[in-house]
């Protein structure tokens, strides 16, 4: 089954294998540490459903641990417990991941439980109904967060025409219309080796996890790889729900940004920082802290494969909306007339880098570093390769890529009782 094998990044010690089936296997040995982070990730998210299809991958995200041929839900469940391990799932607009993080003593019983869910799943008819309900639930929750509608509706007006812009849970019209043979057939489809990363960090040998993963996944036979979803475009305009139970009005302004792969996604990602990304940035301490208006303002850079988004966002009483909107767009008109003062991005330069060296320490985050640099550069992308990426962005950068974005024709999302308001998009250049 095992095909070639690359030396990723040697100073990580990552190894990439890449199986006869088409299966993918990135290995960190952590020799430090006593767990093992195992995380199988599909490079197929909402994004790539088509009309017929929407919500599929977030369902059979649901529905694989609902029992296998030798395995009942509970028992999955029992045996996870009694490993002291942490299971979950979860999918997103351009991949799904279901991941096990254990003691290195239960690698291989872990590995074989994730290896059944997602080889084996069982698909009942009475578990589809059953997990139908507990996902409209999942969607009356969305529908009782505010900022969790906004950012649907951002992105639905930023990407319309595009499944980029669709909510991941889909409709609740096409959930309750899916039935066994359309849910079977979506899996065999996506869940083929091709499609699969393999993804382990901890305490264990590039030996064994070559093994475990020949044992446990050569029975997937090699399937085709998807086709890849088409390049979104960008629209602009502005979008509102009225929702009159709500105390405050919440917003979202932004426009299209650098992509996850773009060479401006560092400087992006600075720009965010000291726009509204940390307690110190400019909309924070000069809408919150100074003036008292909001009790959340933020900014930052939200990106896929080949698109982006940088949006402002902020939750207020109705009114003083206008007040905040011309806050914000003070603000942004400063960072196209002057440079940022180099200790103040050096300061978000050292927040980023702080966030990102501590969001590596466990075994987990290092476990879905791999996976995420394999889908979106097809390598192991170092953390000093990281750093060195964000200490080399520039003012004169940021200055740039600001005066592109907000240049723009600018979207507006926002959801309150809008009863009487009179709204419009802020004029940011």
């Amino acid at each position: 089954m095992d095909g070639a094998r690359t030396v990723c990044c040697p100073v990580m010690s990552v190894t990439r294998h890449v199986f006869e089936n088409g299966l993918t296997l990135l290995v960190e040995p952590l020799a430090q540490v006593h767990s093992v982070a195992i995380g199988v990730f599909v490079r197929r998210g909402s994004r790539h459903e088509s009309d017929t299809e929407r919500g599929l991958a977030h369902f059979i995200e649901h529905l694989v641990f609902k029992g296998t041929a030798s395995r009942s839900a509970e028992q999955i469940a029992m045996d996870v417990d009694a490993m002291g391990g942490h299971m979950d799932a979860f999918t997103s607009k351009e991949y799904a991941a279901f991941h096990l993080r254990v003691l290195d003593t239960h690698v291989d019983r872990s590995a074989e439980i994730l290896a059944d869910i997602l080889v084996n799943p069982r698909f009942d008819k009475s578990d589809l109904s059953k997990e139908k309900t507990v996902i409209l639930e999942e969607f009356a929750m969305v529908d009782d967060t505010p900022d969790d509608i906004l950012g649907e509706m951002f992105a639905q007006k930023l990407w319309p025409d595009h499944p980029i812009g669709r909510p991941i849970l889909g409709t609740r019209k096409a959930l309750k219309a899916y039935k066994q043979e359309g849910v079977r057939r979506f899996f065999k489809k996506v869940y083929v080796p091709s499609n699969l990363i393999l993804a382990i960090a901890g305490r264990i040998t590039e030996k064994r996890a070559v093994e475990l993963a020949t044992r446990l996944f050569s029975s997937i036979p090699s399937g085709r790889v998807g086709a890849k979803s088409s390049r979104p475009f960008t629209h602009h305009g502005l979008i509102t729900k009225h929702r009159k139970t709500l105390a405050q009005t919440h917003l979202c302004l932004g426009a299209q940004g650098p992509s996850s792969t773009h060479a401006d996604r560092f400087t992006g990602h600075v720009l965010g920082t000291v726009l509204g990304g940390s307690i110190s940035s400019r909309l924070f301490q000069n809408v919150r802290e100074k003036r008292g208006l909001v009790y959340s303002i933020s900014a930052g850079l939200s990106s896929f494969m080949d698109t982006g988004s940088l949006s402002i966002y902020a939750a207020t009483s109705k009114d003083r909306v206008d007040t905040v909107l011309s806050l914000i767009t003070d603000e942004v008109k400063r960072l196209l007339d002057e440079a940022v003062p180099q200790d103040e991005l050096q300061r978000a330069k050292d927040n980023l880098k702080g966030g990102l060296m501590l969001s590596l320490e466990g075994t987990g985050s290092r476990m879905s570093n791999l996976a995420r640099n394999e889908i979106y550069f097809q390598r192991t992308v170092s953390p000093d390769e990281t750093l060195e990426s964000i200490d080399a962005v520039t003012s004169a950068g940021v200055m740039k890529l600001a005066r592109e974005i907000f240049g723009q024709p600018q979207t507006l999302a926002v959801i309150g009782n809008l009863k009487g308001a009179r709204l419009r998009i802020p004029n940011l250049a």
